[in-house]
């Protein structure tokens, strides 16, 4: 299973991170269940949604990027966050992602809710083949 760390020296205002995954695979779906944690505790959020998730981008660098902008447009616009999720990411021309997501709507009463993110940026970010796996740095703005 994929490692994420928070990296507080990165990005005062913008919440920065590490996240390492054993294929890309793991890496996407590391990286989704590190922002359901920056949005909420995960433990708090029901897991009554199921989403199917297709994206398709020119790059594999794009890729997480349209995905995690994705997951950040499904808490805006329907109030969802995803702290489960599959993923199988393909690296053909283009390159493409299909995910499936277990999660819930955010309520106000019972998930205990951390930051909102607004974007993800294009300050730091990587992604890159590491150690026989791939490691990714990512800033949000939040």
């Amino acid at each position: 299973m994929g490692r994420h760390t928070f990296l507080e020296s990165v990005a005062v205002a913008d919440c920065a991170m590490e996240v390492e995954g054993d294929d890309l695979d793991d890496l996407f779906a590391t990286a989704a269940r590190a922002l359901a944690e920056v949005m909420v505790d995960p433990a708090t959020v029901p897991r009554g949604v199921e989403r199917r998730v297709e994206l398709a981008a020119p790059s594999l660098d794009l890729l997480l990027f349209d995905w995690l902008s994705e997951l950040i447009y499904m808490k805006d616009a329907e109030r969802l966050v995803f702290p489960e999720a599959e993923v199988h990411v393909d690296r053909a021309d283009p390159c493409r992602l299909v995910a499936r997501l277990a999660g819930g709507v955010i309520d106000r009463a019972t998930t205990a809710l951390r930051a909102d993110p607004k974007a993800v940026t294009f300050h730091q970010f990587v992604l890159e083949p590491h150690g026989g796996g791939w490691r990714a740095r990512l800033v949000i703005d939040v």
